[in-house]
């Protein structure tokens, strides 16, 4: 999917336009195509036309218009000022969380602000962020409002990632691996674990585990940069901790400790609601 669009949750809103900056940001390094998504959530009126509630009505159509000419300003100021992008943009109509769920089957990422207005209020308050990283079809990156690392900071900030040897966290780990190499920035690998009786006896045992998840990126990114840190305790309160100092942080759906047929892990949600950065929940399609 690396030729499919970066699709970007856009309503107008100050956290739309940096969630819309990071996404281009993310296409200047993959050459990928980026697509605005203004979802507008139907009025219904409910009465007497028939059982149960009348089909969903736009208020008006000037109010389509005044988004649709919203939509295609910002897709063609962002063209504008970043030449040799593709950047396209459409109006969608429906539930926002469940629109974009959807079109992500088509994306090869969706990016979203933490919250927004208008169509999007609330869209990323609480469970609705969990639902659309967890339903999602691609990887999601939500970005969070002030939560984004400066990109000129020397050294470099880390693209981290929590691995914790499970299949989704391997997932994450590729992903993450690929970023930290196009933006030519370090690869921090976090791995929490719970210590048995004989802590340091286990430590060797944990890291082995994680080199070798790390073995076939270190061959593909002969340059990258990995550092690999063992910590015992909570993974969601290090990976957060860690999102200070990080430009992305990287997770799983769910990890070795989530119960089977969960979509989203305690982690992922807790990142969501309380990274320090843009966070990236990876899921396999």
């Amino acid at each position: 999917m690396r030729d499919a669009d970066i699709l970007v949750g856009y309503d107008g809103s100050t956290d739309a336009s940096t969630a819309l900056n990071w996404a281009l940001e993310e296409a200047r390094h993959s050459g990928q195509p980026v697509r605005l998504a203004y979802v507008f959530e139907w009025l219904t009126v409910a009465g007497w036309v028939g059982p149960g509630v009348a089909p969903g009505v736009w208020p008006d159509d000037t109010a389509r218009r005044q988004v649709e000419d919203l939509v295609r300003k910002a897709a063609g100021d962002a063209a504008a000022a970043n030449p040799g992008l593709t950047v396209t943009g459409e109006v969608y109509d429906g539930p926002p969380a469940l629109v974009l769920q959807e079109r992500s089957a088509e994306a090869g990422m969706l990016v979203l602000g933490s919250r927004g207005h208008g169509g999007f209020g609330g869209l990323l308050a609480g469970s609705t962020a969990v639902a659309v990283a967890a339903h999602a079809h691609c990887p999601v990156v939500v970005v969070r409002d002030g939560a984004v690392a400066a990109t000129t900071d020397a050294p470099p900030s880390p693209v981290t990632v929590g691995v914790d040897g499970s299949e989704p966290s391997l997932v994450a780990l590729g992903f993450a691996a690929e970023r930290a190499a196009q933006r030519q920035v370090p690869l921090r690998v976090l791995h929490a674990w719970t210590p048995g009786p004989n802590a340091e006896a286990g430590v060797p045992d944990e890291r082995a585990s994680v080199e070798e998840a790390l073995e076939p990126w270190r061959r593909t990114f002969t340059e990258l940069s990995i550092s690999v840190d063992l910590v015992a305790g909570s993974p969601a309160a290090m990976l957060i901790e860690a999102s200070r100092a990080a430009r992305l942080v990287v997770v799983g759906t769910r990890g070795r400790g989530g119960l089977a047929g969960m979509l989203l892990g305690s982690v992922s949600q807790q990142l969501i609601q309380h990274a320090h950065c843009p966070i990236a929940v990876v899921r396999e399609r």
